[in-house]
């Protein structure tokens, strides 16, 4: 079976009360065309076209890296006349399938399932029962139950509003019988518009039958038309996001509080991650995880035992085995930390590789350093590794201690097993094995007195 895949995302989203085109507000981090073609690209055999109108000039440019055909509507005249502008690219034989841009929770299983019922005497409709249909095209059936047409809302008796079952706008049918189809299209109705669901009734005379199935939630279907609309399907996303980490073994405190914006290439076992943890882009986790409340983990690859306390942000950086972060540490891209590293409260380490054992556990800042093993890093040191223009580099060799409150120059390279005396400010080589400090003379003043406030 040949798949052609019609996305429509042509709608400008008026209800949405925003410049940017409907189909480009995101659900976990991506635009919700951009998770409609990548559910239809798990299709064999499929070339995907993607109808835009409002803001194409937006969309285009914002997913420009969509192996996709794009086609433009200059003007907006409803559903049918969308899919008329690819009409000319649709083989009589292939099988066409119509998306919607804003549509963004469809499964894949649910596509495969409609797409099983196209034959050349059949036409697939996803259908969807609703306890409150208002807004929806209601599905017509007679007496035998057969499908027979589809009204919109609009154009509905009151009759026809009280049915149920309402129309997704998802269908699958051969090609040259939609090509048929959409030459017939008028706009005689309220709206004034080329509908594509007048098909079905076209079908319905040609004696084609309707073959209907209904996905396993109203979510699945939903569309964004709004921001409550949208809010909705973040949670619904984040829920299966969550399901699916517990299923694979995952302690999660409250899946109701997790995100995960992005994919998890790697799972151990025995994970814990309290609530409001966010994950975006492409992370990795080993075995015995523990992750602490409201820290965000980007891009990031986490050792086994390792242990993220609370309030942690974590970017593109990899977390060696046994390390132990936070709480309110930060590690900035290309932090590279080894085995058994201890980075505490409120340090921040920024494209810096710390070796195995060492320890940095407050109120430090570590930028471009390369720190050896079993070093001591003691509270309020930071690396001066700017000087407005360049950036230097910092060298602190193994067994190094580093006194608290001490400004490290760079460059400069600190010995191994040298000390730096609290307090000090080192602009040169320290050599290894001895102690070396920088400090303004200490002296007491006898006699001084403290000024008083004088008495207005």
């Amino acid at each position: 079976m040949k798949i052609t895949t019609i996305i429509l995302a042509a709608g400008k989203g008026t209800r949405m009360r925003s410049d940017r085109p409907k189909v480009l507000h995101e659900i976990a981090n991506r635009a919700l065309l951009q998770h409609v073609y990548d559910t239809a690209q798990h299709l064999e055999n499929n070339t995907i076209k993607i109808v835009v109108g409002h803001g194409a000039d937006l969309v285009t440019s914002a997913l420009k890296d969509l192996e996709a055909d794009w086609v433009e509507q200059t003007q907006q005249l409803g559903t049918g006349h969308a899919v008329q502008q690819v009409s000319d690219q649709i083989a009589d034989s292939d099988t066409v399938l119509i998306l919607y841009g804003d549509v963004p929770l469809l499964k894949l299983e649910t596509i495969q399932t409609l797409l099983g019922n196209v034959t050349d005497k059949a036409l697939a409709l996803l259908t969807v029962n609703l306890d409150q249909p208002f807004g929806y095209g209601r599905i017509v059936r007679n007496t035998a139950g057969q499908v027979i047409k589809i009204v919109e809302e609009k154009d509905a008796t009151p009759a026809e509003k009280l049915i149920t079952e309402g129309n997704t706008g998802i269908l699958a049918v051969q090609g040259q019988s939609l090509k048929k189809w959409l030459n017939q299209l008028n706009t005689s109705n309220v709206q004034g518009e080329y509908y594509l669901t007048d098909v079905i009734e076209m079908a319905v005379a040609d004696q084609i039958s309707i073959v209907t199935c209904q996905p396993e939630t109203e979510d699945e279907v939903l569309g964004v038309n709004n921001r409550i609309q949208l809010s909705h399907l973040e949670r619904v996303y984040q829920l299966q996001q969550a399901h699916n980490l517990m299923e694979q073994g995952v302690t999660l405190k409250d899946p109701l509080r997790f995100d995960q914006r992005g994919s998890i290439e790697s799972l151990g076992q025995d994970i814990e991650i309290d609530i409001n943890v966010i994950f975006e882009g492409k992370n990795s986790i080993g075995n015995h995880v523990k992750i602490g409340a409201n820290t965000q983990i980007k891009n990031s690859i986490i050792g086994d035992h390792v242990e993220i306390l609370a309030n942690c942000v974590i970017e593109d950086a990899v977390i060696g085995q046994g390390c132990k972060i936070g709480p309110f540490a930060r590690l900035r891209p290309e932090s590279v930390l080894a085995e058994e590293v201890h980075i505490g409260n409120f340090v921040e380490i920024k494209k810096s590789s710390v070796a195995a054992g060492s320890k940095i556990n407050h109120l430090s800042y570590i930028g471009d350093t390369t720190v050896g093993s079993k070093v001591n890093i003691g509270a309020g040191t930071i690396t001066c590794n700017y000087d407005g223009v360049n950036k230097s580099r910092t060298i602190i060799e193994d067994g190094a201690f580093i006194g608290s409150n001490s400004q490290l120059v760079a460059p400069v390279t600190i010995g191994k097993n040298a000390t730096i005396g609290a307090g000090s400010t080192i602009t040169k080589d320290s050599p290894e094995n001895q102690l070396t400090l920088s400090r303004a003379k200490q002296m007491s003043i006898p006699g001084w007195q403290r000024p008083v406030k004088q008495e207005k």
